[in-house]
């Protein structure tokens, strides 16, 4: 699984990166934004799942691999 954010879609709301910090972070201006490349290990995945669930915008995207 690889999470992304749509920039186009993000308000800022910040609850990607409160609920799933390892995998999400904050700008300057407080958009969210993909740490690393945007892998998701599997013991993370529920933590991706809960903050693409929780985004107000839906401007978490995941894809699943394979």
């Amino acid at each position: 699984m690889k999470v992304q954010i749509d920039t186009g879609r993000c308000q800022g709301h910040g609850r990607c990166y409160e609920l799933a910090p390892d995998l999400f972070g904050e700008d300057e201006e407080g958009y969210g934004t993909v740490l690393g490349d945007g892998a998701v290990p599997p013991e993370k995945e529920k933590q991706a799942r809960l903050a693409a669930a929780n985004c107000p915008e839906r401007a978490v995207v995941l894809a699943e691999e394979g």
